[in-house]
């Protein structure tokens, strides 16, 4: 018998189908698994010369030389009972050549259903399509809804989120069973505030392990430009440094090569939010907020202890909207918190996010 070719085996000269979406404040390419090797050390390769990466400019790749741009969905059908499809989420690198499954990317998922859509993994009726994700990173499951018309993904409409130029169609995200999403809890060192080289931080995971401290304990306002904040390299060491030391209290070992745990400094709000934010990816400033990382940095300002918390006013617990200001904006998340038991239980949360088809067609991965 005639052994059948290993997906992507021929791509640099056949191709590797994809669509190229923005997905919230991030874009990237989203593959069918059946499309790409199953070994993921392969998998992996193909991913990178793909993308361009190393190259601090990704100019021979797909890739736009940051780690926002440097993104891939890989989704498949779901065998789970009550699941559309499942998502896998790869963050690559740009100058380096690392590809990380340790974290979700709750703007990457705002196409997938869409994407799912596209790709005929599901089908939809009506002006509404529901699909359920299984989040394969995190175990945990996720709902987006978006407007449909004779079946196919609308992508036009009046949405609009800050970071992001122009308008679209909504895409209604709810997540469930996220905290603890690559940890073991919500607080994975047990504790709702620790001390690490002169900083109180709070380490907190509900969708991405997130440490969470005041600008202030930088030297920082809070309000710098991103651009300020990648200059200062003394400040990234440092970011670093105490990123390094809380991994190890989280359980998450040796991270010098991870993306997560992720930082997020805090401020008090100064254009009608709940609080100003600074985030890190890992170290280099973020130009708005990840969507779980605003999900988990709004988990520690609702704790009662936590660091933040004091910025927030002693918000009540239970289902709110919590609006976190950034760089580039606004973003409303919804979070359901119960901080009247020990520990808080997260309930679930929610967003709106918008999503785009860039294109679609086929990738072509550089010679090895």
């Amino acid at each position: 018998m005639t052994a059948l070719p290993c997906p992507g085996a021929n791509a640099e000269t056949e191709g590797l189908p994809c669509i190229w979406m923005r997905g919230g404040t991030s874009k990237g390419g989203y593959f069918l698994a059946s499309d790409l090797p199953t070994d993921p050390t392969v998998r992996d390769d193909l991913l990178l010369r793909i993308m361009g990466t190393p190259d601090p400019r990704q100019i021979n790749g797909m890739g736009a030389a940051t780690s926002l741009t440097s993104k891939v969905a890989v989704v498949s059908p779901s065998r789970r009972p009550g699941v559309d499809v499942d998502y896998l989420f790869l963050q690559l690198g740009v100058d380096r050549p690392t590809v990380s499954d340790r974290q979700n990317c709750g703007n990457i998922l705002a196409g997938v259903g869409p994407f799912a859509l596209e790709a005929g993994l599901v089908t939809a009726t009506g002006d509404n399509a529901t699909v359920r994700i299984h989040q394969v990173n995190s175990d945990s499951t996720a709902t987006a809804s978006f407007p449909i018309r004779d079946g196919r993904p609308v992508y036009a409409g009046d949405t609009s989120i800050d970071g992001v130029p122009g308008t679209a169609a909504p895409v209604t995200l709810t997540f469930e069973d996220i905290a603890g999403s690559v940890t073991t809890a919500l607080f994975p060192t047990g504790r709702v505030r620790d001390h690490i080289d002169g900083i109180d931080i709070t380490c907190v995971d509900n969708g991405m392990p997130v440490i969470v401290a005041i600008a202030a304990s930088y030297g920082l306002t809070g309000y710098e430009p991103p651009t300020d904040l990648a200059a200062d390299a003394a400040l990234l060491e440092h970011v670093d440094t105490v990123r390094r030391k809380a991994a190890q209290l989280m359980g998450l070992g040796d991270v010098s090569g991870s993306s997560v745990p992720k930082t997020v400094l805090l401020a008090p709000a100064r254009d009608g939010g709940l609080v100003c934010t600074r985030s890190f990816i890992p170290v280099q400033p973020h130009t708005a907020i990840g969507v779980f990382a605003a999900i988990s940095a709004a988990t520690a300002i609702m704790t009662p202890g936590a660091v933040g918390y004091a910025l927030a006013a002693g918000l009540p617990p239970g289902p709110r909207r919590v609006d976190v200001e950034h760089p580039s904006g606004h973003l409303l998340i919804d979070i359901d918190l119960d901080t009247t038991v020990a520990p808080p239980l997260a309930r679930s949360a929610g967003v709106v996010r918008t999503a785009r088809k860039l294109f679609a067609g086929k990738a072509f991965p550089r010679p090895e």
